[in-house]
């Protein structure tokens, strides 16, 4: 099991390899080449954790920023990337020298074709596999793709037009996989769905699992987990949902679908008493999983989807809790569990508690139609006393960048003016006077000093240059937080998720500047932005840092991001007590004073 590392320049390096998107021809061939290992060590039934350790590097270097060629021409050690070590670095400068990998050819020669992977799809086996091979010369998904959609597959004895279509419907979900969807797409999947589900009446508990409850930052398919004595009035609810645009297979207790969003979704149902460790299984991660089982094996145990099992003899599965507690363990949030040391901290008692919806108070940075947001300051300010906040900061933009309609000192003061009078009225949510400053790219900010020294905090942030190399990103984000008038530093990494790469800068010097100025970084729950993200929040904790969780609220609607924001948080196991806004507002001045 790993040890959560609490090192600065490591956590650092993990946020380099998620920032960005994959660069370079050389890191292109690198994770098609480690991908496909991995599955055919997979097929072999070879060690999981070296079939983990493939995967895991596959997708570390896919989220490079540098091509792994130009690190090798100027002697960077590849074994000092995270995850990588000796024997994963000595591969990658075999492909990225000659192109090609030994170990690849060995298991393409010793591996026909995809036998094993055209064998998982659903209706089909041994006897139609070996047909197909035969009589068509398919060898892989591609091949089995390609045959069905020139209709060779259903002019087959024993398919069909409709066995044809099932099975492209299936490899084309199955290639499809590795698509990714922003939370906001994957929750406006998820609730419709649910609540149709719950309306067939056969549901005594259900739950999304997989990587949408453990918070990753985006989500691939749905797994959906359903706890019932009447599986069949499940599953053909399920069928019947309006949103579905095909069906991938159905089955007396499982059933997989594509929605018209292409969000694949797959349901298990199972027994009460099986529920909770159902939920386990489908919510992961892999590796967590792995490591459970392990845990279990060394007690004598047996653990898998349907519970505990001493002997033959179930002693757990109706709740998660009974699922941990049978292992030794605490209950661990779903957040957690990405086998980065959670285990070892709930076998030792240090988990962490994490910080809750509840403890967040307010949230500091929030526009309104005199920028670039939609509605007007009253409209936020009683949006955000609904939602239960005690105070909010309006950090409408600085006029910079023109398309946000930015305010110059005098909108800026009427709009103080504004704020003013609605805190004298009362009943609404203490109101903060703010400004999200534009970062120039010299490192000075977008309005003058006797401007931001009238405010009550300024949220700094990158809005242009972008690209800029990592030694000037760095000076121009030091020299900003060094302004006397610097309170928190706003989705500092400026990513678009799936749009715009993570800007390159050193994180470990930037926020250790920002401890040492006693100012805050942002966790932007804005679904395209989820920055900083979970290993950030991390490096923040271990920096001295607070995080200050944000909705980037650009109308009444968006308080719903601070959910989001909370997620990463978590993730990054950060508890109240590492939080800006779970402060007092009282609490809250005194801190943003030494900052202004």
């Amino acid at each position: 099991m790993k040890e959560p590392s609490d090192k600065p320049e490591a956590l650092a390096n993990e946020i380099a390899l998620a920032a960005g998107s994959r660069v370079g021809a050389t890191n292109e061939r690198i994770v098609a080449i480690f991908d496909e290992i991995a599955d055919l060590l997979d097929v072999e039934n070879a060690n999981p954790f070296r079939v983990r350790a493939y995967r895991n590097a596959a997708r570390s270097i896919g989220a490079l920023t540098e091509d792994v060629g130009a690190m090798l021409a100027r002697g960077t050690d590849l074994a000092t990337l995270p995850g990588i070590g000796t024997d994963l670095a000595g591969k990658m400068r075999e492909i990225a020298e000659t192109g090609g990998s030994e170990l690849l050819t060995r298991l393409r020669r010793e591996t026909p074709g995809q036998i094993q992977m055209l064998l998982s799809l659903p209706g089909l086996g041994p006897r139609r596999v070996h047909r197909l091979e035969h009589d068509l010369n398919v060898h892989t998904m591609e091949d089995l793709a390609a045959a069905a959609r020139e209709h060779r597959v259903g002019m087959l004895p024993g398919f069909g037009p409709r066995t044809e279509q099932r099975l492209l419907d299936a490899v084309q979900a199955r290639l499809d996989r590795h698509r990714r969807f922003s939370l906001d797409v994957a929750m406006r999947a998820v609730d419709p769905l649910m609540a149709h589900l719950r309306s067939c009446g056969a549901a005594q508990d259900l739950a999304v699992a997989g990587s949408y409850r453990r918070g990753r930052d985006t989500v691939g398919d749905l797994d959906i987990a359903v706890a019932s004595g009447r599986p069949q009035a499940v599953i053909h609810a399920f069928l019947a949902y309006g949103q579905t645009r095909s069906v991938i297979s159905a089955g007396s207790t499982r059933a997989s679908t594509v929605l018209m969003n292409d969000m694949q979704v797959d349901l298990r149902v199972v027994p009460a008493s099986s529920y909770g460790a159902a939920l386990v299984y489908l919510t992961g991660s892999k590796a967590h999983n792995v490591a459970l089982r392990k845990m279990a094996q060394a007690r004598g145990l047996k653990l898998n989807e349907y519970g505990v099992f001493r002997q033959g003899r179930k002693i757990a599965g109706r709740d998660e809790a009974s699922i941990y507690e049978a292992l030794g363990l605490p209950w661990i949030a779903p957040e957690l569990r990405e086998d980065t040391g959670e285990l070892d901290a709930a076998r030792d008692g240090k988990l962490p508690h994490l910080v809750e919806a509840r403890d967040i108070q307010g949230d500091l940075h929030v526009h309104t139609n005199e920028s670039d947001g939609v509605d007007s300051l009253e409209a936020m300010v009683m949006a955000a006393g609904r939602d239960g906040l005690q105070y909010l900061a309006i950090t409408d933009h600085s006029p910079r960048l023109g398309i946000t309609h930015g305010l110059n000192a005098s909108r800026l003061a009427a709009q103080s003016d504004a704020i003013d009078a609605l805190n004298a009225k009362g009943g609404l949510p203490t109101i903060l006077k703010g400004i999200e400053v534009d970062i120039l790219e010299d490192g000075s900010l977008d309005l003058p000093d006797a401007v931001l020294g009238r405010l009550d905090l300024v949220v700094g942030a990158i809005h242009s240059h972008f690209d800029l190399p990592a030694d000037k990103q760095t000076a121009r984000l030091l020299r900003a937080i060094d302004h006397p008038h610097f309170s928190i530093l706003a989705h500092p990494f400026a990513r678009l998720i799936g749009e715009r790469e993570a800007c390159r800068f050193d994180a470990v010097r930037v926020f250790r500047a920002l401890a040492e100025r006693g100012a805050c970084v942002e966790a932007n729950g804005q679904p395209r932005r989820l920055d900083v993200w979970d290993t950030g929040c991390r490096l923040a904790k271990s920096s001295g840092v607070q995080v200050s969780i944000a909705s980037d609220a650009h109308r009444s609607a968006d308080f719903r991001n601070l959910a989001w924001g909370l997620t990463q948080a978590r993730r990054g196991w950060l508890e109240a007590a590492d939080v800006l806004n779970t402060r007092s507002l009282s609490r809250l001045r005194a801190i943003l004073k030494k900052t202004m």
